[in-house]
């Protein structure tokens, strides 16, 4: 039987014979059919069906659920890092979370209708009394990278030489050794990267696509198979790499179109979901990283048909905290939490998720270093805008300087810029709750508001060896 403690939070149905199954009143269900139900009941219930996808809820899952509804197999298209991976992975949660199947079948035969020859012979034999096992919908999503060197066995299948050593001839299908395609029966099935599989290979999954079988090597055998299959790509005019072949195309129901995010909320909530913080990160400085991502987004210097993934974001917002953390263990200090000037010192690590334009080689961190700060200057008229910081400017007027960098903590910030009025308005502004605010959350607050007014033009700066140093 199914392990259930696999899946703690559940537990299967108790029928454990084919016969038992149909005295339970379950009826066989196609794939697609099970999906349309289960999101149909979700659509009305008001319930999100695809849970962490940020930003497609009025563009790209409205065709989706078409596509779902209407029950075609569709390709998500879109540059990289646009999360169609990420999407195809949810479509699993539309699924039974319980369903049946016969006990040791290799493509989880459905126990009353199977279509393997071993089945069909048990079932023939043994009837009602065949024992059936229950498989999670968790275990019925089967994920493929295409890759050049993918083949018809990988995806098909191909003669196993262990099961004719055991005496079993050529033509039995028992010696078939099953692809990834058939263990796939009765589940959701994605392709990532379709237009990397070698076009002689894509031929294969015709007749997957349109008469929903397969064969294998000639043999006398057809497998009705029932799947979903969803793949993804990046465009064809970026990737150079291979096409999706036109009947191939043709046999797919649906083709949705994936955009990157273009509101900078969207995209903190994306980083706030995704990236694994090993320190405090404000929320100012994760919208500078959102700017920053939909400058290189459309700056001229930037190979615009590669695209800006936002992996690139996610890893900026973990290398970021990393700084900050890196800094409590070098320095003593009590809490991680970072600063602006960390975001600046993690870009060098970070220019290989981008790809420039060939007229931009040697000046890659001098167009990301302008680019940030476009963003810092953007997010600092958005939260600061209007707000009085005379306080701020009046301390450097008598030649006083205030210095960090990426290892000068909190605490020697902040007894160099002592009590400023105005302060407590930023941290609001800032959305630092006064409740629980620490000197690392005041400390990134006014190195930040000194960014601000260094790159508004009110403020000098210098920096040299590490350091940073604003004012005279």
């Amino acid at each position: 039987m199914v392990d259930s403690s696999q899946h703690p939070a559940s537990v299967h149905p108790t029928p454990a014979t084919i016969g038992q199954l149909r005295a339970s009143g379950y009826r066989a269900r196609t794939v697609k059919a099970e999906i349309r139900d289960n999101l149909v009941r979700t659509l009305s219930a008001g319930e999100n069906a695809f849970p962490g996808i940020v930003g497609f809820d009025d563009t790209v899952l409205p065709d989706v659920q078409r596509a779902l509804l209407a029950g075609h197999d569709f390709v998500l298209l879109g540059e990289r890092g646009q999360g169609k991976t990420r999407l195809m992975r949810t479509i699993v949660g539309l699924l039974d979370e319980w369903s049946p199947e016969i006990s040791g079948c290799e493509i989880h035969d459905e126990p009353l209708a199977p279509i393997c020859s071993r089945c069909r012979t048990l079932v023939a034999t043994e009837g009602d009394d065949v024992p059936i096992d229950w498989r999670h919908r968790d275990d019925r999503y089967t994920e493929k990278l295409a890759t050049p060197d993918t083949s018809v066995g990988d995806l098909v299948g191909d003669v196993d030489p262990t099961k004719v050593a055991e005496g079993r001839t050529l033509g039995d299908p028992e010696t078939i050794h099953y692809g990834l395609l058939p263990r796939g029966h009765r589940g959701v099935f994605a392709l990532n990267e379709l237009p990397d599989l070698a076009e002689r290979i894509q031929v294969a999954l015709f007749n997957v696509l349109e008469e929903r079988d397969i064969q294998v090597r000639g043999y006398a055998v057809r497998l009705p198979l029932d799947m979903l299959v969803v793949a993804s790509a990046n465009p064809e005019d970026y990737t150079n790499r291979g096409r999706i072949i036109t009947p191939l195309k043709d046999r797919f129901g649906a083709e949705v179109r994936t955009h990157y995010l273009d509101d900078v909320e969207q995209e903190v909530a994306l980083i706030q979901q995704e990236a694994e913080l090993v320190a405090a990160v404000p929320t100012h400085i994760l919208e500078v990283i959102a700017r920053l991502v939909q400058e290189l987004r459309t700056s001229s210097s930037i190979d615009q048909r590669s695209g800006v993934s936002a992996r690139f974001a996610i890893a900026a917002a973990e290398s970021t905290a990393a700084s900050a953390l890196r800094r409590a263990a070098l320095t003593g200090e009590d809490e991680a939490v970072a600063r602006i000037g960390d975001l600046g010192d993690v870009l060098p690590s970070l220019r290989g998720k981008v790809e420039f334009e060939m007229g931009e080689e040697g000046r890659e961190l001098e167009v990301v270093g302008h680019l940030l700060r476009l963003a810092t200057a953007a997010t600092f008229r958005e939260r600061v805008a209007g707000g009085d910081l005379t306080g701020f400017t009046a301390h450097f007027e008598d030649g006083s300087t205030v210095e960090t960098g990426d290892l000068v903590p909190a605490a020697t910030v902040l007894e160099q810029i002592g009590s400023t009025p105005g302060l407590a308005m930023i941290l609001e502004r800032l959305g630092v709750d006064e409740e629980s605010v620490s000197p690392g959350q005041v400390a990134a607050a006014v190195e930040f508001v000194l960014e601000g007014l260094h790159l508004t033009r009110r403020l000098s700066k210098v920096e040299a060896d590490g350091q940073t140093i604003y004012g005279s």
